[in-house]
């Protein structure tokens, strides 16, 4: 029998946290929190304490970069509508604490990210616990990643005031785009963006959030 640790009881206080958590008239999947159980997050945080890894806050991993906090995290994959067949595409890859809950709930993740130091630990990570459905690609993520595609859901972990074009075009109709929208030194808002047929999208704002500015290579 395996004894339960504090960092487990951490974890499940954080989950039932923001299971008690709704949205309008939804809540997050059980499917959703049973992947975010599964996903070590303490794993994806480089020499952090347990305690901290499990708050329900963002996290600073380096690079300037964050973890975002395990509720946006669940609600950004809710707003994806995946489904276990789905491609997904992830910019930003961060530490892989997204992408590794996203390979749970769907056949493959593409997750692109543009500071080589990050993109490389992400990828050893993945291969260090086995992840065999991600794949990292080191690069500028405003043009998304074609070879993979094309993707029924999209996931943009950093802030931009608009939706980068090339993103709109690798998503399948019927998908989903969900990103932070508006500006890095502001509160952003939090969008869902459905592409409904070629060349047409429907967008709409959710909630208030703040994310770290998308990074792009020099021109």
């Amino acid at each position: 029998m395996r004894l339960r640790t504090r960092r487990d009881d951490r974890n499940h206080s954080s989950l039932c946290a923001i299971r008690g958590q709704s949205f309008g008239s939804a809540r997050i999947s059980e499917s959703i929190l049973e992947a975010m159980r599964q996903t070590g997050r303490h794993r994806f945080i480089p020499g952090s304490s347990c305690s901290v890894a499990y708050a329900d806050r963002p996290v600073f991993i380096g690079q300037h970069q964050t973890i975002s906090q395990p509720f946006v995290v669940a609600l950004m994959t809710h707003f994806a509508e995946l489904k276990l067949d789905h491609t997904v595409l992830e910019v930003g890859t961060g530490s892989g604490y997204q992408a590794a809950v996203l390979a749970r709930l769907v056949r493959k993740v593409c997750t692109v990210e543009i500071i080589p130091s990050l993109g490389e630990a992400a990828t050893q990570l993945f291969r260090n616990l086995g992840y065999e459905n991600v794949s990292v690609k080191v690069a500028d993520g405003y043009h998304g990643w074609q070879e993979c595609g094309p993707f029924d859901a999209i996931i943009v972990t950093a802030a931009l005031d608009h939706v980068p074009p090339p993103l709109i075009e690798q998503l399948r109709v019927g998908g989903r785009l969900v990103m932070p929208l508006g500006s890095a030194q502001a509160i952003q808002q939090l969008a869902v963006v459905e592409k409904i047929a070629e060349g047409k999208i429907k967008t709409r704002a959710v909630m208030l959030v703040r994310f770290v500015p998308f990074t792009r290579t020099p021109d």
